[in-house]
């Protein structure tokens, strides 16, 4: 009888062990570091120069039946070509398209950014990461998309063209359109008197406007009235440590708000504390932006921050003008950043045209709150 070869098993335990690994794709001339960093974490790392080979080789893996990716990371400059050319042959292949697509593009501009979140690119970074944070923010993006194609289509109007199944109902959408038309309406004289004090007390433009991410991502003009001094945001370093979400342990939190923000101004501060400065969103729920109800739209910089894979859910959820934390915490200092996700996915859950209802009317007492946050 013939013994068995331990050599024989411990080949096919290796082979087993190469199988259960997940991938990372590499394209640019700049991924040997990285993906040592991501061996070390236990992915197979592959480096590949350009996007030419990068198509043949993912291709070559979906027509043997082998493992795709878990995420593309690329360079924004390939030697081949643009990194958004590479994207857009991905995103033509419903295979690949559901693959996280990440940019590296250190010291590249604020313009390059918003315009590779706006065609569909999950994340572009313009400062050096590290592999562990990337993977969590892979794991993430992994389990959104999956949350976004498992939605069932019903009577619905399409929100994101770059996430076809995440779509609005359409009498959420007409309640909006009809609503946010008659307020505009009637309160163009308001608009008016505000636009002319913002004027009056401090120079900069009546209207702040910041690229917000809504629902499934979407990237938008996200339209306020300006509350704080000429060039505020270019201050924000230097209060930071203000931030009401900073956990006691010091590390960074996803959410930014300053309690008593000494960038407002003093009718900047009577804007806010009466929620008059929210009034020009009625134009992003007009453009189909946002809607009167949702999740509120978060800036890039909060966005990117979401590693975890339960928050996913919040993005699912349209982005509102009001919503499920406005009526529950609004304004309170004591409100946890967990407190606030949790608050999100429990909106997305419970979405319906009857709980948004209930939201608006429970809305109306809290417009006035009282703490400077």
């Amino acid at each position: 009888m013939t013994k068995p070869n331990s050599n024989n098993h411990k080949m096919l335990d290796n082979t087993e062990s190469i199988k259960n690994k997940k991938h990372i794709l590499f394209v640019g001339l700049n991924g040997i570091e990285i993906c040592e960093e991501f061996l070390s974490l236990g992915y197979l790392a592959l480096s590949l120069p350009s996007f030419t080979k990068a198509l043949y080789w993912l291709k070559n893996q979906f027509l043997t039946g082998s493992a795709l990716p878990v995420a593309i990371i690329s360079d924004f400059a390939l030697p081949d070509g643009s990194v958004f050319s590479f994207h857009y042959e991905i995103k033509l292949n419903t295979e690949l398209n559901t693959i996280p697509f990440i940019v590296l593009a250190k010291n590249r501009s604020r313009e390059d950014k918003i315009k590779a979140l706006k065609v569909g690119i999950d994340d572009f970074y313009v400062n050096d990461l590290s592999a562990s944070h990337i993977h969590d923010r892979i794991k993430f993006l992994n389990k959104f998309k999956k949350l976004v194609v498992d939605i069932e289509p019903k009577h619905e109007v399409v929100l994101n063209h770059f996430f076809p199944t995440l779509r609005m109902p359409l009498f959420k959408r007409l309640f909006d359109v009809v609503l946010s038309i008659i307020a505009l309406t009637v309160l163009s004289p308001l608009f008016l008197l505000i636009s002319i004090l913002i004027k009056l007390e401090s120079k900069g433009s009546i209207f702040y406007i910041s690229m917000r991410a809504g629902a499934g991502y979407k990237i938008f003009r996200f339209f306020k009235f300006r509350t704080m001094r000429f060039n505020a945001e270019n201050e924000l370093d230097q209060i930071l440590h203000l931030n009401q979400y900073n956990s006691q342990k010091g590390s960074s939190a996803s959410f930014v708000k300053i309690e008593r923000d000494p960038r407002i101004t003093r009718f900047g501060r009577l804007l806010r504390n009466t929620s008059l400065d929210e009034l020009p969103q009625l134009i992003n729920v007009l453009f189909g932006d946002m809607s009167l109800v949702g999740n509120r739209p978060l800036p890039l910089y909060e966005a990117e921050r979401l590693t975890k894979d339960q928050f996913a859910k919040r993005f699912i959820a349209p982005a509102g003008i009001t919503g499920l934390w406005q009526i529950s915490k609004r304004g309170r200092i004591q409100m946890s950043e967990l407190e606030r996700m949790n608050l999100d996915i429990a909106y997305a859950e419970k979405s319906s045209f009857l709980f948004d209802i209930k939201i608006i009317i429970k809305t109306i007492p809290v417009l006035f709150q009282r703490e400077s946050v």
